[in-house]
């Protein structure tokens, strides 16, 4: 049986969509006619999704949180001893959501069919990485397919909450750097000219901090709009360059060197290589096949390219720490437990480690910054606020002393 997707018409003509499992489009049609629907499409969704990706990058997707969840279920199910096409079957009666319900409902028709659940899971691969279907027919080769889908959804949770705890952690310093800049362009160009107006039409002479900051001002109000645009056009081409693949990598490279931007990126993708390699090779996945995908799940292109060229040294006979070091930005606590790793067999326990370890060291440089950041902001705003009171004020008791 496969899985279609289907488009209809009820009595009062209003379009239902929905999944029904058959063995032809003709019986599909059939059934729905049996429901007083009148049918308008029917296409199996193996089909669908093949159409979708000839228009769009993207096809179908889901989203981590929902990976988490039908990865658990799926492995629950699977470790009660239920077969593969029914915990799949299980899981998309289970689900709410038609996107989800037809993907589940396509990769149990493809296993029907004989294909293994990772093959299966190809004809997705928006949805399912190559890192995830990897792991999977690990699973399949080694018989263990309960214990690496708890390790997927483990893996998939774990990454879910780091993304939200360096977002949430990010929100408060963007929000804070938003409303002080606004602040103080609101106050340069509508507050500071009215009030200094009246000094100007009264004939008194300005000090010399009242004139530069009317020139700011001035200089706000007449080209400000216009660097806005700037900006945003800057930001836009910016955008479209970054899509091009040698500029990403001058560009990721350039990170790599910067100070303190380094940190920040060093820490987040080997911390992301370590946990990937040790979940894949722990799941029975070939060390050098691990080491290129665990690559491949790295936001930098320059650090993903040296992981690429460490995996080579590998494949040639050389140790993993050595291939590591030889890339120069792995930190050298990471090298030594992996080093102990390979020596003692331990080797993915010792990533396993060694990733909490620099993701736990991420944290607190994270949290470092966002602690020193509201300080610094309030600091700056405080002078920022300041020198356009003294600009104000200045004119006022020169006018006293001048009444005085």
């Amino acid at each position: 049986m496969a899985a279609f997707e289907y488009k209809a018409l009820d009595t009062k003509g209003r379009q239902k969509k929905g999944v029904i499992e058959a063995d032809s489009s003709r019986q599909v049609r059939q059934q729905l006619r049996d429901k007083g629907l009148t049918p308008l499409s029917v296409e199996t969704t193996v089909e669908k999704e093949s159409r979708t990706r000839s228009f769009s990058s993207q096809g179908k997707s889901l989203s981590v949180k929902d990976l988490a969840l039908i990865t658990r279920q799926i492995a629950t199910l699977i470790q009660a001893g239920i077969p593969i096409e029914e915990a799949l079957s299980a899981v998309s009666d289970q689900n709410d959501k038609p996107r989800i319900r037809s993907i589940m409902l396509a990769i149990r028709a493809k296993v029907l069919e004989g294909y293994t659940l990772a093959d299966s899971m190809a004809e997705f691969p928006n949805a399912f990485p190559k890192l995830y279907r990897s792991t999977v027919a690990a699973g399949e080769h080694a018989g263990h397919m309960d214990l690496v889908l708890n390790r997927l959804a483990d893996y998939t949770e774990a990454r879910q909450q780091a993304r939200q705890k360096i977002q949430l952690a990010a929100i408060y310093p963007v929000i804070l750097s938003v409303v002080a800049i606004s602040i103080v362009v609101f106050l340069l160009t509508y507050v500071v000219p009215d009030i200094i107006e009246v000094f100007i039409n009264n004939g008194q002479e300005l000090p010399a901090l009242t004139q530069s900051l009317l020139v700011v001002s001035d200089f706000l109000s007449q080209w400000g709009l216009y660097i806005l645009v700037a900006l945003i056009i800057g930001f836009a081409v910016f955008q479209y360059f970054l899509k091009k693949d040698a500029f990403r990598y001058s560009v990721h490279k350039k990170i790599l060197t910067t100070p303190f931007i380094s940190k920040l990126s060093k820490g987040m993708n080997t911390a992301r290589f370590a946990s990937t390699l040790s979940i894949l090779n722990s799941s029975g996945v070939p060390l050098v096949e691990a080491i290129r995908i665990s690559g491949e799940v790295l936001s930098n292109d320059c650090l993903k390219s040296s992981i690429m060229d460490a995996a080579v040294m590998v494949s040639e006979g050389s140790s993993l720490t050595k291939s590591l070091e030889n890339t120069g930005y792995f930190p050298p606590m990471m090298l030594h437990m992996v080093a102990s790793g390979e020596s003692s067999g331990e080797l993915d326990q010792m990533l396993e480690r060694t990733a909490k370890n620099q993701e736990n060291d991420l944290e607190g440089l994270i949290s470092a910054i966002v602690g020193l950041f509201e300080p610094l902001m309030l600091l700056v705003m405080g002078v920022v606020v300041l020198i356009i009171v003294l600009a104000i004020m200045l004119p006022i008791l020169s006018m006293s002393n001048l009444v005085g």
